[in-house]
């Protein structure tokens, strides 16, 4: 069994999908979309912009999104397609990428949703009072007693629970300066505050979490061709009305991908391709899953070393 995999934010580089866009139609097919959907030329952003530009949440959700479908149409144009999957599942943003890939929303309002949701998540807090800190080497419920013991009369949250030892804590500055801190002293092999604009995956995300709720309101989902194992549950889901509540709630919630993963090999899936930018997926896959094989198509040349 076989699942597809699709990438989250810190994934993006300038020139991610060039190579795809220039060597399959298809491809370039998904990045003009893009670009008309959005009314701007996210593309050269893409391939010929500054990386601070394409950091920001706005342009860096629906870039990634753009590049993951962009290598997906690559695959389809070499005879493979999501029917080739048992799953899909992505990180974060990833998960929109997903439903996308397996027609549950189309790659307009994929688009659209994913720049919406990148700055309604970037103007939810103020820059400066919310922070997140990567924590390696607890697993993920010392360091959710460790947040919640730091937190206090603030917010701090086992926001990403990533792999057996690396979760990452969200919420006000302070609170997980204070967590991070705390994580040392309980044995911790490090803990790293890391370079993002906002407190995600936090209940400081709540008004993001309203404004996206608004937004897929207006936006057809159907059923995924294939079963979307969502973030926020660690199980497949297909009816359109929980794809779209759990949309709503993964905003706020945990990205729960370490249980995701372990959920899709616990039912047989011994291959996960990991769709798009980046190789990171792959790394925890491998930590969660050790006896299953990680393919990553982000390029021509990894297309051609699947077919051959």
């Amino acid at each position: 069994m076989r699942a597809f995999v699709f990438p989250g934010q810190g994934a993006q580089t300038i020139g991610m999908g060039r190579e795809l866009a220039e060597a399959y139609p298809a491809a370039k097919a998904v990045f003009d979309e893009v670009d008309e959907a959005l009314g701007e030329k996210l593309s050269a952003l893409i391939w010929s912009g500054d990386i601070e530009t394409l950091t920001l949440t706005r342009n860096a959700q629906p870039a990634l999104m753009a590049t993951s479908i962009a290598a997906l149409r690559a695959l389809e144009a070499e005879g493979f397609s999501i029917a080739d999957a048992d799953f899909v599942a992505g990180h974060s943003l990833g998960e929109y990428s997903a439903l996308c890939a397996a027609g549950a929303i189309s790659l307009p309002d994929t688009a659209r949703l994913l720049q919406i949701r990148g700055t309604a998540m970037q103007e939810a807090v103020p820059v400066g009072v919310g922070a997140m800190a990567a924590v390696l080497g607890l697993d993920f419920a010392a360091v959710d007693e460790i947040a919640r013991e730091a937190a206090a009369d603030e917010v701090c949250e086992a926001a990403n629970d990533n792999d057996p030892a690396q979760v990452v804590i969200s919420g006000h500055k302070a609170a997980v300066e204070r967590a991070a801190a705390l994580a040392k002293e309980r044995g911790a092999k490090r803990a790293l505050m890391l370079p993002v604009s906002a407190p995600f995956h936090c209940a400081l995300m709540q008004p993001a979490a309203t404004m996206m709720a608004d937004a897929l309101a207006g936006v057809e989902i159907a059923e995924p061709a294939v079963p979307l194992v969502a973030n926020v549950r660690a199980e497949p889901v297909t009816m359109p009305g929980a794809i779209r509540q759990f949309l709503v709630e993964q905003v706020t919630g945990a990205v729960r991908w370490r249980e995701s993963v372990g959920f899709m090999a616990a039912q047989g899936v011994t291959e996960f391709w990991e769709i798009g930018a980046g190789k990171a997926l792959s790394g925890m896959i491998r930590r969660i899953a050790p006896d299953a094989a990680t393919r990553n198509v982000g390029a021509p040349a990894d297309i051609a070393a699947l077919k051959g």
